[in-house]
């Protein structure tokens, strides 16, 4: 059973996780591994995974069988395990509890060769609509206060097997970084009484400096303080907290806009690896007048060295003026 234990410090939460129990011998370089029949993810190797949680399918395909386009499974080797009671108890000054959650993959298409952003545009959807059926379903139990949605795209972005896919990790407790950003966006709206993302929304739109490309529902943006070169934020125009409200024609606005961004990415860097996470509330905190839920892009293209790690500061070698004029420039 993995276990989850508090920095007595900061409050952050760390996931021992003995399920994937490594030696040092056993910290090598990641290989991005998977292709054609030896893939678990490919039609024909069901049986390879667990039992699927969900699937879009044909209606006459039997279940963990062949004639899906998108399937969700637990994760073969979960970071967080879903049975059982949190147990929370301490040890000395220290707390900990039982590692409980869920951490499921989603396939995001039966062709091994075709990556997100080339989808056709109807199979895209059912990604965007997948991510939204699985956190519906799994905030119906009471011991998870957060899931977040996550995609590592390359080996250099954590990514193990080359068939596209994204991940989804549920947790009992809400991330110190989830609780930093929606405790900052509340302080903001104690303050001016607005959400600090419908007017970053706003100036961007205005400004059209950092603006990378928007539809009716949806904008994507560079933001003004970027963490990381060609970073890509994404955001729903009308304030909503909360991802699991997504309505059929936005779903259909979000995929478009996600596959035009990587599209842009990987034109203008060379289909770089890189991660992208969906920022969602908490999930007992819902209908929140100060958050805004959101899709952050990160191509991997700095790393995080002892300067980052120290102090917190983030190192951007490219203004974020200039990457969105490239990335809007892209076709």
């Amino acid at each position: 059973m993995p276990e989850l234990r508090r920095d007595p410090v900061i409050g952050r939460w760390v996931i021992i996780s003995t399920e994937r129990g490594k030696r040092p011998s056993d910290f090598g370089k990641e290989v991005e591994t998977g292709v054609g029949k030896y893939c678990p993810f490919c039609p024909g190797n069901e049986d390879k995974t667990p039992p699927e949680v969900l699937a879009y399918h044909d209606p006459s395909r039997e279940k963990n069988k062949s004639g899906w386009w998108v399937r969700v499974v637990p994760n073969k080797f979960p970071a967080l395990q879903i049975e059982g009671a949190l147990n929370r108890q301490g040890d000395g000054m220290y707390d900990k509890m039982n590692g409980v959650g869920a951490h499921e993959v989603v396939i995001e298409t039966s062709d091994h060769a075709v990556d997100f952003p080339d989808l056709p545009a109807k199979r895209a959807e059912d990604v965007i609509w997948a991510f939204r059926d699985r956190i519906m379903d799994l905030k119906r139990d009471p011991r998870f206060e957060y899931i977040l949605i996550f995609k590592n795209r390359g080996a250099a972005a954590g990514a193990s097997l080359s068939h596209p896919h994204s991940q989804l990790i549920a947790t009992p407790v809400i991330p110190r970084n989830v609780r930093e950003l929606v405790n900052g966006a509340k302080n903001y709206f104690e303050y001016k009484e607005r959400c600090v993302f419908c007017d970053m929304i706003k100036q961007e739109l205005t400004a059209g400096q950092r603006i990378v490309s928007e539809n009716d529902d949806f904008v994507a943006f560079v933001p003004f303080a970027a963490r990381f070169p060609f970073e890509v934020w994404i955001l729903p125009k009308v304030h909503d907290s909360d991802y699991e409200d997504l309505q059929k024609h936005e779903a259909v606005n979000l995929s478009r806009l996600l596959q035009q961004s990587l599209k842009r990415i990987r034109e203008v860097l060379d289909d770089p690896p890189y991660n992208f996470i969906l920022l969602n509330s908490p999930l007992r905190e819902s209908k929140l007048p100060h958050y805004h839920w959101h899709l952050e892009i990160m191509p991997k293209l700095t790393k995080v060295a002892g300067f980052e790690w120290g102090s917190g500061f983030y190192i951007n070698p490219t203004p974020p003026e200039e990457a969105a004029k490239f990335l809007r420039e892209a076709d």
